[in-house]
């Protein structure tokens, strides 16, 4: 099996599957706006039944764990996520 790490300030981040796919992607697509359904398509799959409500919860928990970085990860009212581009 891969295994995924994430370390910040030499320190590892203990992230659940599903942070470290939506950190993933903010990662790899800098400035780009995600909607919360395409969020939940590209991370959980697009017949995995969750809520809007669920994606803003691992998008809280995500910032919680990367701290003061947490702040790079936006959100655009009314529409999604983005991570800043300079992130």
């Amino acid at each position: 099996l891969p295994r995924h790490r994430v370390t910040l300030d030499d320190a590892p981040l203990e992230l659940t599957a599903t942070e470290f796919a939506l950190l993933g992607l903010f990662v790899a697509h800098p400035g780009w706006v995600f909607t919360r359904n395409q969020i939940i398509a590209r991370v959980k799959g697009d017949d995995y039944p969750v809520t809007d409500r669920s994606v803003d919860v691992q998008v809280v928990g995500l910032r919680r764990k990367l701290g003061r970085l947490g702040e790079c990860i936006e959100t655009v009212r009314g529409v999604g996520y983005r991570i800043r581009e300079n992130a």
